[in-house]
């Protein structure tokens, strides 16, 4: 995807593969920092392996790096247990982030980062210039969520809800997509489906939103859109499990509409 960062910091694409981040990659880089999602990355939905997260540490003090650890959906895992957070192991190189955003509403805007030390205060400066700081009543109210056992009760319910969600999500696309291959399914609130070679992704996204269904590609989040497998990236946190099942099955008849004008034009 096309990213945007302050002036004098370029980024880099780094493959990743079934056990995330390929760090040896990170070697011929004159990187200084990197981002990760490594409890479920996005959008393939695998966490980064026991060897890589070694790997990745142990890059980072090397080389006297940043390890910016994005801990966007932990919360919700339903098929493994809880992956431990990388920046326990290297407080000094790890920045560890997380928001609201997934475990109750994005329009809080309140996130939270854990600091080396010696980045307190460049982070705290920039945080001013920015927006000048957060909304403090929003930040007492999700305190006495979390301080009373609210958010933990919330948690349990929303995976409950979600774990429902998943499953006929994945039902859904069993029986309309069986050729289908779906990744990423044991945590998160997403699932990817990565489709048979021939498959316009432009195409089949255009012809889905025609019928009220809206899918993102997989392409748009490759450095190299061309690099791979077509794929649909699902969501299905904020629709219930009708909705969904219709949603399938409507993007099913999508598909076929773009084979049948394929096949007319052959």
């Amino acid at each position: 995807m096309p990213c945007h960062f302050a002036p004098g910091l370029k980024p880099f694409p780094v493959p990743v593969d079934q056990d995330g981040i390929r760090v040896e990659e990170l070697g011929r880089l004159a990187a200084q920092a990197v981002i990760v999602t490594p409890a479920h990355q996005y959008p393939t939905g695998v966490a980064l392996s026991p060897g890589r997260r070694a790997a990745l540490l142990e890059w980072a003090v090397r080389n006297n790096a940043i390890v910016t650890e994005d801990d966007y959906d932990a919360e919700y895992r339903y098929d493994r247990d809880p992956v431990g957070a990388l920046q326990g192991l290297a407080p000094d190189h790890v920045i560890y982030a997380g928001s609201a955003s997934k475990i109750l509403a994005p329009g809080l805007r309140l996130g939270w980062l854990l600091l080396p030390g010696h980045l307190t205060g460049a982070l705290s400066s920039e945080k001013t210039h920015a927006d000048l700081g957060s909304d403090v009543t929003a930040q007492l109210a999700l305190a006495n969520f979390i301080e009373t056992g609210e958010l933990d009760r919330h948690l349990r319910r929303t995976r409950r809800t979600y774990r429902a969600r998943r499953a006929a999500l994945i039902d859904a696309i069993h029986t309309h997509l069986p050729d289908a291959q779906i990744q990423g399914v044991a945590a998160g609130l997403h699932v990817l489906a990565i489709l048979p070679s021939e498959t316009s992704e432009t195409k089949l996204t255009a012809a889905a939103a025609a019928r009220g269904v809206s899918v993102h590609g997989l392409s748009r989040h490759r450095a190299n859109p061309t690099a791979g497998p077509p794929g649909l990236i699902l969501g299905y946190a904020n629709l219930p499990e009708p909705a969904i099942k219709r949603g399938i099955r409507e993007l099913a008849i999508a598909r076929k509409q773009t084979r049948a004008r394929v096949g007319r034009r052959r």
